[in-house]
């Protein structure tokens, strides 16, 4: 007999939700009622296998090994056979009712792999591959469970999921580098403005970190702005939390781009960032408002 229902199950996958927020709409109430249960199904998943691939001591043959039970684990909650552990009892009655998240979660478990055996990217063509596996896939589960995954709205959702990545890599180049040994930075643009790794530490300060960081800032924008229109796209709640999103990876890159020769600067959102975030986020003329947004 398992040691939790599925009831249970869920609270505890909701517990784990709310206590580890970050960058993932999971208890907002702003998510539809209906699909806050399952989202915060999906995160407490991402969340117990970014700990194999990011916590303790293990090491990389036994972090991979985790990862391939997790893998193992989902597929048997694909197919209705819960481990007797809170999440997969929780993923089993998810996946049961919504059997189309299966191929976004294990795009989620290959980015977790990927940070276990890969910490330096060639150039941006590699750092988008990565996107597609640790970022796309949430917006593609909160389109499916929203019941609006049309090809166009995928499209939409891929741009800003990336351009979120992105964003993330960009405020943490330092924390990266110092504290997990990782260069999300293409190598190769590194090289073109005269870059070593070793300058990423935070503790330098290079003349050519502000032209690197326009590039990166600016890519990271387009990628934003392409996918924006999904803000208007969704309709209710949903939409709103959208809109809030894109303009908070926008408020982060305009701070981005005001500290853009000191990567040790902290690039945070503020009460006073949120403001405007949000009553920009009702204005009616969004689309156009965010047409005109630079990053200058």
């Amino acid at each position: 007999m398992p040691s939790y229902t599925v009831e249970r199950a869920y609270q505890y996958c909701q517990g784990i939700a709310r206590g580890h927020y970050e960058n993932f709409p999971v208890a907002s109430m702003l998510l539809p009622r209906h699909i806050r249960r399952p989202v915060s199904v999906i995160y407490a998943f991402a969340r117990m296998a970014d700990d194999f691939a990011d916590e303790g001591t293990y090491r990389s043959e036994q972090r991979s090994q985790l990862l391939q039970q997790a893998q193992n684990n989902l597929h048997l909650a694909a197919q209705g056979q819960a481990v007797d552990e809170p999440v997969y009892i929780a993923l089993t009655d998810v996946l049961s009712s919504t059997p189309d998240l299966l191929e976004p979660m294990l795009n989620l478990l290959t980015a977790f792999n990927m940070d276990v055996h890969k910490q330096r990217y060639a150039n941006f063509g590699e750092v988008m591959e990565y996107c597609r596996y640790s970022a796309n896939p949430i917006g593609r589960m909160l389109l499916i469970l929203y019941g609006e995954a049309s090809v166009k709205n995928i499209a939409y959702a891929d741009a800003i999921c990336s351009a979120l990545q992105i964003i993330n890599f960009l405020q943490d180049i330092c924390a990266d580098y110092n504290d997990r040994d990782r260069v999300y930075m293409p190598a190769d643009e590194l090289h073109r403005f005269q870059l070593d790794e070793q300058d990423l530490d935070g503790q330098h300060q290079h003349m050519q970190f502000a032209p690197f960081m326009d590039l990166q800032i600016q890519r990271a924008y387009r990628l934003l702005q392409a996918g924006a229109p999904l803000g208007v796209r969704l309709k209710g709640s949903i939409g709103l939390e959208l809109r809030m999103v894109i303009l908070g990876g926008w408020k982060v890159l305009q701070k981005l781009h005001q500290n853009r020769g000191d990567i040790g600067a902290p690039a945070r959102l503020h009460k006073r960032d949120w403001i405007w975030i949000i009553a920009h986020a009702f204005s009616s003329k969004f689309a156009v408002y965010l047409h005109k947004l630079t990053t200058a």
